[in-house]
């Protein structure tokens, strides 16, 4: 089968999909495998809020329904956080999005988790690699098809790897296509074409297991959460092509930074005399060395559907 094929039956298969297992993934505890950045607890959230109000401009958040697409069961970026949106609601895994009128659409972490076609340069062509049975353990295998796509290069260096997240960027085109209007953020994490192209010869796929980065994708299908760690740059283009204007694509810090400043300012202002677990959430979120620069946000507006 294709690498994506066996990748969306790891993922999502809904008796042994990695996502549909009802077990811990996310956090600190016991069996989890990954942290993201809303293990920082709801600071997170505090500053999402911030950001996307300082985004809506001059329109009164009360008008909008906050949808948060692709959480964790039991856990959503506003748990524990006021706002002042006039509803919220969260879409979990193989729920209808269902998004109409008035919307901020939100996500963390979900275009990396889509399935994604594997190529290998070989033989001046990109080759599709898939996934097949090898005695008693998968192996990758190469296809006899080709790939070909105008956004790949047409030369690269003999077997460079390049994951390529079309998923995410279907997944984006669905969201586009609802009947909403409003503001889109996803975050996610990304690397800028170039980099993918030029500076990833193993390819970006990753699998975690119990806090433990793997290049090797195939061990434990179903029990590991792969995720890419380039996937915003192309849903992007996909949003801009569905009356989403402006995407703008930038580094986390740099975002909240611009627009969740006088959220920022008070948290220091008032735990200005100690060193609390807010600031430290916020150091994690903002700082380069830790999520503000591996972490990336996607935000565009749509004023017309």
């Amino acid at each position: 089968m294709t690498f994506a094929r066996f990748m969306e039956l790891a993922l999502y298969d809904p008796e042994v999909g990695y996502y549909r297992r009802r077990q811990p993934r996310v956090g600190c505890g016991a069996g989890t495998d990954f942290f993201t950045a809303s293990t920082s607890g709801p600071v997170f959230g505090k500053l999402i809020v911030a950001a996307c109000t300082a985004l809506l401009g001059a329109g009164d958040p009360r008008d909008y329904t906050f949808v948060e697409i692709g959480a964790e069961p039991g856990t959503g970026v506003l748990t524990d956080v006021a706002h002042p949106f006039g509803a919220a609601r969260t879409v979990r895994v193989g729920e209808p999005f269902a998004l109409s009128g008035r919307c901020v659409v939100f996500s963390n972490e979900l275009f990396d988790a889509q399935p994604f076609r594997r190529g290998i340069f070989r033989r001046d062509a990109w080759r599709e690699l898939g996934v097949a049975m090898r005695g008693n353990a998968l192996g990758e295998i190469e296809l006899p098809d080709a790939i070909t796509l105008p956004v790949l290069p047409s030369n690269a260096p003999e077997g460079y790897l390049l994951d390529l997240p079309l998923e995410a960027q279907a997944l984006a085109g669905q969201i586009a296509t609802e009947p909403w209007t409003g503001l889109f953020v996803a975050c996610d994490y990304g690397k800028s074409w170039r980099e993918l192209i030029e500076a990833c010869p193993a390819g970006t796929a990753r699998a975690y297991h119990r806090h433990t980065q793997t290049n090797d994708l195939l061990a434990r299908p179903g029990r590991t959460g792969p995720h890419l760690s380039r996937v915003l740059g192309l849903a992007g283009r996909r949003t801009s092509e569905s009356r989403l204007r402006l995407p703008d694509h930038r580094v986390a810090g740099g975002l909240f930074v611009r627009h969740a400043a006088g959220f920022i300012a008070a948290t220091a202002e008032a735990e200005a005399a100690h060193f609390s677990r807010e600031k430290l959430s916020l150091m994690q979120l903002l700082h380069p060395a830790h999520l503000g620069q591996k972490f990336q946000v996607l935000h565009a507006r749509r004023d017309v559907f």
